[in-house]
């Protein structure tokens, strides 16, 4: 069993829904709500913006990759810049997850 909580990956004017993944209705951020329809496009404004390898763990993790200020995934560098990513990827393990946790809490925001 996991211990990484999943919660939707939709946003609205860059706010995040705080509902839990899959999730029936409309989305929400405080007293905010919203539809699919008027969810931000997928890309990270992230995408292409300066950006420089993040401090490494011991073993090396994240190795190379900088931690974006918008999305706070990590992101591999492309002559200095963020590549192209989505804000949240459906992809993601539970341990890319946990070693973010763990890298947020060593090295903090």
């Amino acid at each position: 069993m996991s211990d990484v909580v999943r919660f939707c990956r939709s946003r609205n004017a860059g706010r995040r829904c705080t509902r839990p993944l899959d999730h029936p209705g409309l989305h929400r951020h405080r007293t905010i709500m919203w539809t699919d329809a008027a969810a931000d496009p997928s890309r990270c404004t992230g995408s292409s913006k300066p950006g420089s390898p993040a401090a490494a763990l011991a073993d090396g993790w994240p190795h190379g990759r900088a931690l974006c200020p918008v999305c706070h995934r990590f992101v591999p560098l492309e002559d200095g810049l963020l590549e192209e990513h989505v804000s949240s990827d459906e992809d993601e393990t539970d341990a890319e997850a946990s070693r973010r946790r763990e890298w947020l809490n060593t090295h903090g925001w």
